[in-house]
């Protein structure tokens, strides 16, 4: 038998532990052997597309399949500002409902907002994409783009006749789509932060306002950043519902009333299409591309988490 320092025999060890953790520990690996796979998959089908274009395929605009010319520059520029507007709009309105579900919302009304808002997040991609045709495009053409262009329209972003459809509609449908992820995310971890917080900034005379300001935002900001983060990643990826609304021209223009392209919707588009080696592998290396760009997104997510997740350490020291 074995005997412990202080002379206490140790218990037994349990014949299931062993096992259990050797599960575990396969089904972590799991997760990086599967991401090394699709990498090496989708490194293998666009080869050929690599070989021809190498480097020239990020900056160069020309996408034409009968030519056998393609390049991303167009899809990238698309995908990064759609998402980048999304987030613009997406935020503020986010971080505003969940500071309302988490400090101010009387309890009863809690529930019910949350379940409309888990319920926007629940809705498919492809209805929120038709509500984006028959409603959002219409009020962008009719309503908002003539306003936005009357008041800011010697700026090259609000220059252009509003068609309706363009750039300026997929970011707002992808801002729909991501704000329940904030929301959720933001509302989760403010109502993480313990409750002698928020009481300590109230013995010092704050207001509820200076007390969600000083107290909860610096303690939560590292979970909030995060949510954002989560967000982005959702808008860069979205497919059905922007295809629907932008457009689907590969072109680079400075107007947000322009018709654009992101690389979700040209490969949903134009695969099924694609009459040629060289032109699948190349929407495979758009695909590359995306799946490139979405690692660097949550790497600088996971870096900026660390580095600010310090100040609520401060904090609760």
């Amino acid at each position: 038998m074995v005997v412990a320092e202080h002379g206490a025999a140790a218990p037994p060890a349990r014949t299931g532990d062993r096992p259990f953790q050797l599960l575990l520990a396969v089904m972590a690996a799991a997760v990086p052997v599967i991401i090394g796979a699709m990498l090496i998959a989708l490194i293998a089908a666009a080869w050929p597309a690599i070989q021809r274009f190498g480097g020239a395929f990020f900056v160069t605009s020309t996408w034409d399949p009968v030519r056998h010319e393609f390049g991303v520059l167009p899809f990238v520029y698309g995908t990064l500002v759609s998402s980048a507007l999304a987030l613009v709009i997406a935020v503020p309105l986010g971080l505003g409902v969940a500071i309302y579900l988490s400090e101010l919302v009387p309890g009863r009304l809690r529930a019910p907002i949350g379940f409309f808002v888990e319920l926007l997040a629940a809705i498919p991609s492809v209805v929120i994409g038709l509500w984006g045709i028959f409603v959002l495009v219409p009020w962008v053409r009719g309503t908002l783009g003539p306003a936005l262009r009357s008041a800011f329209g010697v700026l090259p972003l609000f220059s252009g006749p509003p068609l309706g459809i363009g750039m300026l509609t997929a970011g707002l449908i992808l801002a729909v789509m991501i704000v329940p992820f904030i929301v959720a995310v933001s509302t989760e971890v403010m109502r993480a932060v313990p409750r002698a917080q928020r009481e300590a900034a109230l013995a010092l005379g704050a207001t509820g306002w200076e007390t969600t300001r000083t107290a909860v935002l610096p303690y939560a900001r590292s979970g909030i950043i995060g949510a954002i983060f989560l967000a982005l990643a959702r808008a860069l990826g979205e497919t059905m519902a922007v295809t629907m609304v932008i457009g689907n021209v590969p072109q680079i223009k400075a107007s947000l009333f322009a018709p654009a392209y992101t690389i979700p919707a040209v490969i949903a588009n134009e695969f099924t299409e694609a009459t040629s080696d060289l032109y699948v592998a190349a929407l495979i290396y758009a695909g590359l591309v995306l799946f490139v760009v979405t690692v660097i997104v949550n790497a600088l997510a996971r870096l900026l988490v660390s580095r600010v997740a310090a100040g609520p350490a401060q904090i609760r020291e």
